[in-house]
């Protein structure tokens, strides 16, 4: 796919080409870059969010710009980067949003949508926190609310726009670890490339609206991709049988 702004020379996203699992064969997919580099335009671009100028986002084998807003929010849902935490909705009311795609005419909040946000807290452990509002939570607390109101849309793919930003080091590992075992493929946006390579089973590394290398961890985290795209020094070790990145100039 190709996407392009109307006042940019250049296209924001370039020929890009990538493939998420879904069903059972479930995923990590990681995607990494410097600032810039086209990481949340892709995740707009595969909402259906933004016109291409070539290709298509193909959706369970049907065209993404051919289906309504609601048949497409069935499929995918979003994790955006961190909301506003003075929203005034208390944890089960903001997981409800997740139903509207699946919602009647008199919007969600049957007995099977309340039950569906149960599930989907329990899913992510935060079952105690569903009569709290949004403004009292932690961090790590709204993410997983954040996740839960995901799968709540009963998707079989999630979009995550840097959900480790802003967290404590055991909140960012206690997020990812989360989506090791939810029941859906996840496409991840992240910075740290520690955690990507901890994480992710596969990861594409952007720059400059191009995908540069696709692969596992150990396959696109090498110092002959990243140097170049990072502008910096990278170092690769293996601790306890980990790849690690260290960097420099």
């Amino acid at each position: 796919m190709t996407v392009r702004f109307s006042q940019a020379r250049l296209p924001t996203l370039q020929n890009v080409s990538l493939t998420i699992p879904s069903g059972q064969q479930r995923t990590v997919i990681g995607v990494v870059g410097p600032n810039g580099s086209g990481k949340t335009t892709l995740l707009k671009a595969l909402l259906g969010a933004l016109p291409l100028e070539v290709g298509e986002v193909f959706l369970h084998g049907k065209v993404a710009s051919k289906m309504s807003r609601k048949a497409v929010a069935r499929k995918v849902s979003l994790v955006a980067q961190d909301p506003d935490p003075a929203i005034p909705l208390r944890v089960e009311e903001l997981v409800m949003l997740g139903r509207m795609p699946h919602a009647g005419i008199g919007g969600p909040g049957a007995a099977r949508d309340r039950q569906v946000v149960q599930e989907a807290l329990a899913c992510v452990g935060a079952e105690r926190l569903a009569g709290r509002f949004l403004s009292t939570l932690s961090g790590g607390e709204r993410q997983r609310v954040l996740i839960a109101r995901a799968l709540a849309q009963h998707t079989d793919v999630v979009l995550l726009d840097e959900p480790t930003n802003h967290l404590d080091i055991r909140y960012q590992h206690d997020v990812l670890q989360l989506l090791r075992v939810l029941p859906v493929s996840a496409l991840v946006v992240l910075h740290d490339l520690n955690l990507a390579a901890q994480y992710c089973d596969v990861i594409h590394v952007m720059n400059k609206g191009r995908i540069v290398a696709s692969g596992s961890p150990r396959e696109v985290l090498t110092p002959e991709i990243l140097e170049p795209v990072y502008g910096v020094t990278v170092e690769t070790i293996d601790v306890r049988g980990r790849l690690h990145l260290l960097f420099g100039r």
